[in-house]
């Protein structure tokens, strides 16, 4: 064995036959000379005695009926002995020069992927048909065009590493197989090396593929679909990105000007934007990984291309409640048509939702309205402090996850609108649960004094999320029995004390002297309804559950105590809550379904990715409204429209993922 080479037992040749019974004993009987005993010719249903011929040879035959030639070159490699580290390819017809192996052995210890090069050497250039070398040229330029790497031939004597093999996955069963090879060496890194050899006239019969016209045309014809095959593939994952990226951002240009519902026929164009936004939104989810760059071009862009959109109509009543508190006045105990505050009317006083309503947000949203009008009066300042509270919640996840979990949340069609271009307050509320729960995961992995600060941390944070929106209540309860169960009484009521914090605090800075009564007009809610689903088909078969918004308050208290006792982590104690609330809530509006998403991220659930795009729904509210349609209430088959994705996508995945536990 020359110094250099790989030892010939653990070499396995493989050789495709097809009518090659004049030829093979040859092949077979050269190869045997230098050294290669573990031969195996693959008889591809032959009506001539090739099998029988190799057989008394000296090899080993397997048959194949199914034609083709990267069948029988996958069937060959099938169920080798383990010892087997190379895999030698070579062709029945004797037109290989097997003399000049030693030159391809000579390579292994350097090389996994080693080809005999015919058009290196003049022998082989003149052996080759015109049809073969105008083949092998063109397509080894279009490999160098599409995978920036130079081969020189598609030649049928090579020389490849087991390992590397099984990593390649090869696909192809027809004439493509050898391309294929060439391609995916490229793509999976492989260490490559072409070694010119000589080439001969086959020693009988006519060629499959190069002896016919048929032949050739076919063999064009496959090689060429093949590399289009491959190159798409390949190139997949940019295209996926690239749609993804595109239809995001014109989407986002399509939406834009029609954020004004009160322009009728506004809405099916926003929808037709929203959709758009949508269709990339799903395209991303077939990505395999996400550069940190494109990440922020992508959540950046979209927001900043939205941020002038006509906002929904809550952001009138965050100015003007911003705005008298800096007069020194209570949104508490005025509302917005008060006769006492008619002389401090704006020009946009009449675009006030519900302007016979007080004040109905916790105390920590209204000081931080009545700081942003003391800045600013306008609605792009607003908006500016809810995006810079969404980017932040980007940046937390794509540092606690990655950017391709963090862009389900930054690229989400369903949180870009109703931050940057609805102008909801929503956003800070998602940043106090996000930061709450990335510290309390933190703290779980930690022990002593540092976990009790991060758990502090978390608390208050939450205590935050509460003085800005009550519904974090739940969530607070579950780190407080928490607490309560592992480190007592005491260390509990420190955290009660200290999420309680924010609300009083904030209070205490409320403008007027107002008593906790005065937080919270319950009139609003008692009975409004728009796109809720259980307590719509219970309204069906019990009339009298239509005013009676309080009863479901029962069910979620027991529903939220049963899950509060057995949910293991917080970001599945946080999906299973805000989908019961929002499946029992009688009032449900879109930018709700936003309070969930950045655990998504953590626990990728379809129900929730695909409410994301469904539940642009809720905006057929708004386009029926302007068009005379009275009742603000989504129609039945909008509201399964709505719901239905997040129920079965919900269920689908809890399933998939008891099945993955089970296994």
């Amino acid at each position: 064995m020359v110094q250099g080479e790989c030892d010939l037992s653990g070499i396995q040749v493989i050789i495709p036959a097809l009518n090659e019974e004049e030829s093979i004993v040859h092949v077979i009987a050269e190869l045997r000379n230098l050294g290669l005993t573990r031969i195996r010719v693959v008889d591809n249903g032959s009506s001539d005695a090739t099998a029988s011929a190799s057989t008394q040879a000296g090899a080993e035959v397997i048959t194949e009926l199914r034609r083709g030639y990267g069948q029988a070159c996958w069937t060959g490699y099938q169920h080798l002995p383990s010892e087997v580290e190379w895999i030698l390819f070579c062709d029945a017809d004797g037109s290989d020069s097997l003399s000049q192996l030693p030159s391809l052995l000579r390579e292994t210890n350097s090389y996994d992927f080693i080809l005999g090069d015919r058009r290196a050497t003049p022998e082989g250039r003149q052996v080759m048909s015109p049809v073969q070398n105008f083949g092998n040229a063109l397509a080894t330029t279009l490999i160098r065009w599409g995978w920036n790497k130079s081969y020189h031939d598609l030649g049928p004597m090579r020389l490849i590493k087991r390992q590397a093999l099984e990593q390649i996955q090869m696909i192809d069963r027809g004439f493509g197989w050898t391309v294929e090879m060439q391609v995916r060496a490229i793509e999976e890194k492989l260490r490559i090396r072409e070694v010119p050899v000589s080439y001969h006239p086959r020693k009988a019969g006519l060629s499959k593929i190069s002896g016919t016209i048929k032949g050739s045309i076919q063999a064009g014809t496959i090689i060429l679909s093949t590399l289009f095959t491959l190159f798409v593939k390949s190139k997949r994952e940019l295209l996926v990105k690239s749609a993804a990226l595109f239809l995001l951002i014109a989407g986002c240009f399509i939406m834009l000007p029609h954020g004004d519902f009160r322009i009728q026929g506004s809405v099916p164009p926003f929808l037709l934007g929203a959709g758009i936004m949508s269709l990339g939104f799903i395209m991303s989810w077939r990505m395999k990984s996400l550069s940190l760059t494109l990440f922020w071009v992508v959540a950046v862009g979209t927001r900043c291309v939205l941020l002038p959109m006509y906002p929904g109509d809550d952001i009138w009543r965050y100015l003007w409640e911003g705005f008298i508190q800096t007069k020194g006045l209570s949104p508490y105990l005025l509302a917005p048509d008060s006769l006492t505050l008619e002389t401090l009317r704006t020009s946009w006083w009449n675009r006030i939702n519900h302007a016979d309503v007080a004040a109905i947000y916790p105390p920590l949203t209204q000081l931080g309205f009545r700081l942003l009008a003391g800045i600013s009066l306008s609605v792009l300042s607003f908006k500016l402090a809810f995006v810079a509270a969404d980017l932040i919640v980007c940046y937390l996840l794509v540092k606690k996850l990655d950017p391709l979990r963090a862009s389900l949340y930054a690229w989400n069609p369903l949180i870009i609108y109703c931050f940057s271009g609805g102008g909801h307050y929503d956003a800070w509320l998602v940043l106090c649960l996000t930061s709450a729960w990335l510290l309390w995961d933190r703290s779980e992995k930690l022990s002593g004094k540092d976990q009790n600060y991060y758990q502090i941390f978390a608390t208050m944070l939450l205590g935050c999320g509460f003085a800005l929106k009550y519904i974090t209540i739940p969530l607070l309860a579950w780190i407080l029995w928490r607490i309560l169960t592992r480190k007592g009484w005491c260390l509990m009521a420190l955290h009660l004390a200290l999420a309680t914090l924010p609300f009083l605090t904030s209070f205490y800075f409320s403008v007027g002297s107002i008593s906790l009564n005065d937080l919270v007009q319950m009139d609003f809610s008692l009975v409004a309804r728009s796109a809720d689903f259980i307590p719509y088909y219970l309204g069906l078969v019990w009339m009298e559950s239509l005013k009676l918004n309080w009863i479901f308050s029962l069910p979620l208290a027991a529903l939220l105590f049963w899950r509060m006792l057995v949910a293991k982590y917080y970001e599945r104690f946080a999906e299973e809550f805000f989908l019961i609330l929002l499946l029992l809530s009688p009032v449900v509006h879109i930018w709700y379904f936003a309070w969930v998403i950045p655990f998504v991220c953590k626990t990728k659930n379809l129900g929730w990715k695909l409410i994301s795009v469904s539940g642009f729904t809720y905006f057929m509210l708004q386009h029926r409204y302007m068009n005379g349609g009275g009742s603000w209430e989504l129609k039945e088959a909008e509201r399964l429209i709505l719901w239905l994705p997040l129920l079965l996508g919900f269920l689908w995945t809890r399933r998939q993922e008891a099945h993955h536990a089970k296994s």
